[in-house]
């Protein structure tokens, strides 16, 4: 699944504290910054030191595009410090300080996180791992730095749910199916085939039931989360399944879909936002043939039947269940444009 970015308050604490003294990055060396949006402000930062690690291919590409250096594997050392973005996920959270330790070698680590992501229960958890705690609190978050993190237990791991799915820290649904994907692969219909995408794919779980309907020729599973994808490839072994990294709002295909099938996702950080599940439909009608299918999954209250029927000719109630209703658009009306 994908989610926009959003602003934060990093740039007001980090800045706070580089300016009045409180924080002193190392003077020389290299910075890793771990996780940040494309809202985060790294301007304080001296860019020609800093690295970014992104895995959410909307906020890489924006830091590429800033012209910023940006990876997607996390290093195992060579930095004077690093800083980490504080995620809502608690397990991905205390997985990037233990990569920020392994980073920097012991040096400074720098947390910034709002209350509502849990940056206080990270805290209280590092009390007794780690040296010198200091913080400045500001805008319902803080900004803590430390240094010697003992964290070696907090070294990510597998997820296997039932049916072998394999999830990973901070991904959508790791802890067990979503119950709209659920919904979703019970109403597929038998008759899908051709050339198939799974739009914000996820782990898999929906590719692997259009995988079961021997009309499809190949599937294109888009995610913007890298550690979904790589969850995905070792959930779907399939030779029809093509895994692409990539924006599923902007994804331009090579040539038109027979169908598209998604649950899209409907929120921007904590916040509900039905804008984003709209997003994914216009793409849907835009990636599809003249003929094509949309089949997607949305919690009840959510109201895209009308920007199903703006976009297809046909627009059809497929059924679900008392909080996921399943929905389908056919012929699209600006399909190839």
């Amino acid at each position: 699944m994908t989610a926009a970015a959003v602003p934060t308050m990093f740039h007001t604490r980090l800045s706070l504290a580089l300016r009045d003294g409180a924080l002193l990055l190392p003077a020389a060396g290299r910075i890793l910054v771990i996780g940040p949006t494309a809202g985060h402000d790294l301007s304080d930062l001296p860019k020609d030191r800093v690295t970014i690690y992104s895995r959410f291919f909307p906020d890489h590409a924006a830091w590429v595009a800033r012209g910023l250096d940006v990876v997607t594997a996390l290093p195992e050392g060579g930095f004077a410090a690093a800083v980490v973005c504080v995620p809502r996920a608690k397990k991905l959270a205390q997985a990037w300080v233990y990569a920020a330790a392994r980073a920097t070698g012991g040096g400074l680590i720098v947390l910034d996180g709002q209350k509502t992501d849990g940056i206080d229960s990270l805290v209280k958890a590092l009390k007794n791992r780690a040296d010198g705690l200091a913080s400045l609190s500001k805008a319902h978050g803080k900004l803590i730095w430390l240094t010697n993190a003992e964290v070696a237990d907090w070294a990510p791991a597998d997820t296997q749910l039932e049916g072998g799915f394999i999830t990973r820290p901070g991904v959508f649904s790791a802890d067990g199916v979503d119950k709209g994907s659920a919904v979703l692969a019970a109403a597929l219909p038998t008759e899908i085939k051709g050339r198939v995408a799974d739009l914000g794919a996820g782990w898999g779980y929906l590719s692997r039931h259009i995988l079961m309907r021997e009309g499809v020729t190949t599937l294109d599973l888009i995610e913007a989360d890298l550690a979904a994808l790589d969850c995905a490839k070792l959930n779907i072994t399939d030779q029809r399944a093509n895994f692409i990294w990539g924006d599923a709002t902007r994804f331009s295909p090579d040539a038109p879909y027979d169908v598209v099938i998604s649950n899209p996702p409907f929120h921007t950080g904590r916040a509900g936002d039905p804008d984003l599940g709209r997003a994914f439909i216009r793409s849907a009608a835009r990636m599809l043939k003249g003929s094509g299918w949309l089949i997607m999954v949305a919690n009840r209250h959510l109201p895209y039947e009308d920007t199903l029927a703006e976009l297809f000719r046909e627009v059809e109630d497929l059924g679900g269940s008392p909080g996921f209703k399943c929905l389908s658009g056919t012929k699209p009306r600006r399909a190839g444009r």
